[in-house]
């Protein structure tokens, strides 16, 4: 299955980036280099590329996507949480513009084997890089207590002590090994009542949170990643959930409002001073023509700051 992604907002992204001949940009999150490939054309033969994914499949994809690009481009296979570490290492001591597409792409989610779909019976992965704990692991090893917790802190699953117990009678009887097992949990937890949505949407979407880590250090990337900009560049980020936006919402109103003075002092004594300005006071979102073409767009949130 060749890799394939359609990048959400993609008009959207390129008139916040600004983008022009000669900068330097950087896509944390290739993908399938939807992208990286209209940034490309945009940095023109004397602008620079950056990227880097986790997933080895996804990076090599990329790179193949962007041999013909006119830009110059630069590739690590790496966590964008380490932007800060290998950019510098590389001699990237600033670059012009940041995107950070933090959704899991569509081929992730329909090839099969990757564990990542309820849809279809698979061996219960998840992993994007293939290293580390496989949602297998998780689901046959964590207490019921630690499974509820992940269900409802990554998944907001309001039934999460429910299906916990599930998993844990389950797996008492065998481990649970593909996708359709762990489904299967979810909806005896359900005794058959939930709504049309897939019952299983959110345990998986927790799991997979738990497994690769997605929370884990955005708010210092994000910093990180301003750190970096340029007077003027633009950083933006999309996410496809609310755990996620709400992360990128906090972080980026305390880079422009991070006062830590007593709320009655009359003046700020703390010193603090805005490193952005907010470019979308509200998230920006897919607009009809693009939800007929591409229905999974439909939960992207996209939010932008420019360095000061």
């Amino acid at each position: 299955m060749s890799f394939s992604h359609t990048p959400v907002l993609l008009n959207e992204v390129l008139d916040l980036l600004s983008l022009k001949e000669g900068m330097c940009c950087f896509d944390g999150t290739l993908g399938g280099a939807g992208h990286a490939r209209a940034a490309a054309q945009r940095l023109g033969k004397t602008g620079t590329l950056i990227g880097c994914d986790l997933d080895p499949e996804a990076l090599a994809a990329a790179e193949e996507a962007l041999s013909d690009s006119p830009a110059k481009t630069v590739f690590f296979h790496e966590n964008f949480k380490d932007c800060a570490r290998f950019l510098k290492q590389a001699g990237y001591s600033q670059i012009d513009a940041a995107l950070l597409d933090l959704g899991v792409s569509s081929h992730q989610l329909d090839e099969a084997s990757r564990g990542f779909s309820y849809h279809a019976d698979a061996p219960l992965d998840m992993r994007l890089s293939g290293e580390g704990r496989s949602a297998a692991d998780v689901v046959n090893t964590e207490t019921e207590a630690r499974l509820c917790e992940i269900l409802f802190r990554y998944g907001e699953e309001k039934n999460a002590a429910a299906i916990a117990a599930s998993i844990v009678r389950a797996r008492a009887i065998k481990p649970i090994e593909t996708t359709t097992e762990l489904v299967e949990c979810v909806k005896d937890a359900f005794h058959g009542r939930f709504t049309d949505k897939h019952p299983a949407r959110r345990t998986f979407q927790a799991l997979r949170i738990e497994v690769n880590g997605e929370l884990d250090r955005l708010d210092d990337a994000i910093r990180d990643l301003v750190d970096l900009l340029t007077p003027g560049g633009v950083l933006c980020v999309i996410s496809f959930h609310s755990l996620e936006d709400r992360i990128v919402k906090q972080c980026f109103h305390s880079l422009i409002d991070g006062c830590t003075c007593p709320k009655d002092f009359p003046v700020c004594v703390c010193g603090f001073e805005p490193s952005v300005r907010l470019l979308t006071r509200r998230p920006v979102t897919a607009g009809e023509r693009e939800l007929e073409e591409n229905p999974r767009a439909r939960s992207a949130k996209l939010r932008a700051v420019q360095k000061l």
